[in-house]
């Protein structure tokens, strides 16, 4: 097993000192195997942005802090990393290196258990008998689907066609292995294609190509059938360890979770976890990721539970988390540099990314449980929140 890696370097006098910064950096470098001038400050090349944005005037600056050291076991193995965050909001970072620091003692494991980028595109009919015609045929054309997959994609293939009928109408529900990339628009351009070719077969009346579009915003589907990565990550903390870390028992987050649960069934949310969006945005973000899907991302369920021993279970699942390691936003400035830092680059890696993700929310959702219980997160924020000019709000 590798050493674990150092504590992030802090000054208690000034964290904020060029000092202080370099020997952060200094740290990431050696993390990533590689110098990271982007991250460090230097300019990014205007051409870089090319086929990523349109109208380009420049490049925004949001601050990145290391979360962690957190040791994790994945699909791949061992794994010890430091987890990059672009985020504006002070003690985020702060509380998720907390809670890496006690996963990493108590021993965390995170696995992708399903892989599926689904599109939905939308088929009418005259009726619903012609509908549900339409539906077997769609079951009986799979084989010719995928063919069509196949002849715009070498990395991406068709692995299931599964249509609901709604009155007259067909969800044709397509679902895609997109190797390491999120594949979005692999997706759509095949979803085109394979609705296209049922519309003419089945005699459809009118077709959309995201018809029920999923994309981009909370929904059903996503909780419950899962979108791209499903992840679960989940530890058993010692009870002593869990008081000297957090300050807390695991019945007072037992019991803590059974309240924020009776809160989300009352609300109809599909995110049952804590705080997912902040870490996951944040991630993301330094990483080159589509943003909006943290919207999808977030949705999940948070699971704790005080085991016959006394100590504290605690799962993290999230069912569709929808991003990648090749394409889009990943190869350029500093996303790059930031996945090195994660040691996730290129091919191979996007579940192990995934995964490191879902040890990542795991770690904010306990710190911030811990921190709710014990009355501390009003005066975590007080002390390292956002600075007030002249001193007040």
């Amino acid at each position: 097993m590798t050493e674990p890696l150092p504590r992030i370097p802090r000054d208690r006098d000034d964290d904020f000192s060029a000092e202080a910064v370099a020997a952060r950096l200094a740290l990431a470098e050696q993390v990533a195997g590689r110098p990271l001038p982007h991250l460090a400050g230097s300019a990014v090349a205007l051409d870089s942005a090319r086929g990523n944005i349109e109208n380009l005037t420049g490049f925004v600056q949001v601050p990145v802090g290391l979360a962690g050291p957190l040791r994790l076991q994945t699909s791949d193995g061992v794994h010890d990393v430091l987890v990059p965050m672009a985020t504006t909001e002070g003690a985020m970072v702060a509380s998720y290196s907390r809670g890496m620091r006690v996963l990493s003692e108590a021993g965390v494991s995170a696995r992708v258990v399903a892989e599926g980028l689904s599109q939905h595109p939308v088929l009418v009919y005259d009726d619903a008998g012609a509908a549900l015609a339409a539906a077997r045929a769609a079951r009986e054309m799979q084989d010719e689907l995928t063919t069509i997959t196949a002849g715009i994609t070498n990395h991406g293939r068709l692995v299931g066609v599964e249509p609901q009928v709604i009155g007259r109408r067909v969800i044709l529900r397509l679902v895609f292995h997109t190797a390491d990339a999120i594949g979005i628009n692999m997706a759509a351009h095949a979803a085109e294609l394979c609705s296209a070719s049922v519309a003419s077969r089945t005699g459809a009346l009118e077709r959309y190509v995201h018809g029920q579009d999923v994309e981009k915003r909370a929904n059903a589907r996503a909780l419950v059938e899962g979108r791209g990565r499903s992840v679960v990550a989940d530890a058993t903390i010692p009870r002593a360890l869990l008081a000297e870390r957090l300050r807390v028992t695991p019945e007072q987050m037992a019991s803590i979770g059974r309240s924020y649960a009776t809160g989300y069934a009352q609300m109809g949310t599909q995110n049952w976890l804590v705080q997912a969006a902040n870490g996951l945005a944040a991630v993301m973000l330094a990483c080159g990721q589509d943003v909006a899907y943290v919207t999808e991302c977030a949705t999940g369920f948070l699971d704790l539970d005080v085991t016959p021993d006394g100590d504290l279970y605690a799962a993290a699942t999230l069912p569709s988390l929808l991003v990648g390691t090749v394409g889009g936003g990943t190869a350029q400035g500093t996303a790059a540099e930031c996945l090195a830092v994660i040691g996730c680059v290129g091919s191979g890696t996007a579940n192990r990314f995934a995964e490191i993700l879902g040890a990542t929310v795991l770690a904010g959702d306990l710190s911030l449980m811990a921190a709710f219980c014990t009355h501390e997160f009003v005066a975590a924020h007080e002390r390292l929140g956002r600075n007030r000019p002249g001193g007040a709000e």
